[in-house]
């Protein structure tokens, strides 16, 4: 996932996008805080969703509400209840607030600008090449992660054209040729890279990449050759897809001795710091 902060009326509205999924998800006490300027914006949210759920006859009033790790004021990764836009728009509904319509039109250029990308993919990959570059990325490492991503645009955009519905059944495909070539699942790749809400592939090496952008190129060119449609056809095409790079990195593995599949990321050293910190002092 990519986590972008975005401005409001001078206030922060953390925003993250997932790519396996193309979904925008947006921090829900971000949005209370700037419709309400309350002083505890959580408190708000968990006294109005209590109300909701009471009215609603259920626990959760929403479906899509997901926790999300991100950065807080204090710096540190904290679990956040984020919404997709349709959610969104649903509670911005439910707080009695002047400032609800210029929400919805925020939201609504938000939506705009996630078009223009997807007719101009450049537009995505020039905000995601600053980004990068911010973060201390090599500019080998960039330029890999940027082919591998119009490669992930043109898989997408055969699946969008041919019934696979956007959310779901895009992870779902997507597992199931990171699983093929990789041996592990995307969780499972996640998690040996010590990784939560961070998306996987900024933190891949450039051989992860390499092969991750070889499956899902394979895949693409063995669904448009058999016209796949639907999800068991395209299901059946992304695991031929999978293989063929999975193949390849098992030679290069017996070639070289070394696994491809790495627990290598690119988070910040804190341990080191914890480590340093507990360091005992020189006696004197």
């Amino acid at each position: 996932m990519k986590i972008l902060p975005t401005q409001f009326d001078g206030k922060s509205i953390r925003r993250v996008y997932d790519e396996d999924t193309e979904t925008w998800w947006f921090s829900v006490t971000d949005v209370i805080q700037v419709l309400t300027d309350s002083n505890n914006a959580r408190r708000y949210w968990s006294d109005l969703k209590r109300k909701l759920a009471q009215e609603a006859g259920s626990e959760q009033p929403y479906e899509k509400i997901v926790q999300l790790k991100l950065t807080a004021p204090d710096g540190k990764q904290r679990d956040t209840d984020c919404a997709e836009a349709g959610t969104l728009l649903r509670i911005v509904q439910s707080v009695p607030s002047p400032k609800a319509e210029p929400i919805k039109l925020w939201l609504a250029k938000v939506g705009y600008e996630r078009m223009q990308e997807m007719a101009d993919p450049a537009l995505s990959l020039d905000r995601a090449r600053q980004t990068w570059q911010q973060h201390g990325r090599s500019d080998k490492w960039i330029q890999q992660r940027m082919t591998g991503q119009e490669t992930r645009n043109k898989l997408t955009d055969y699946w969008r054209g041919h019934d696979i519905k956007e959310g779901s059944e895009f992870a779902i495909l997507t597992n199931i040729i990171h699983q093929e070539w990789s041996g592990v699942s995307v969780n499972e790749h996640k998690g040996m890279k010590g990784l939560k809400s961070q998306n996987l592939r900024d933190h891949m090496s450039e051989a992860e990449l390499i092969f991750t952008a070889l499956a899902e190129l394979s895949t693409r060119q063995i669904s448009e050759n058999v016209k796949a449609t639907g999800m068991q056809q395209n299901q059946t095409a992304a695991k031929a897809g999978g293989r063929i790079a999975r193949q390849a990195r098992n030679q290069l593995e017996n070639q070289t001795g070394k696994s491809v599949v790495s627990g290598s990321n690119y988070l910040p050293p804190a341990a080191k710091k914890i480590k340093k910190t507990l360091k005992a002092p020189r006696k004197a």
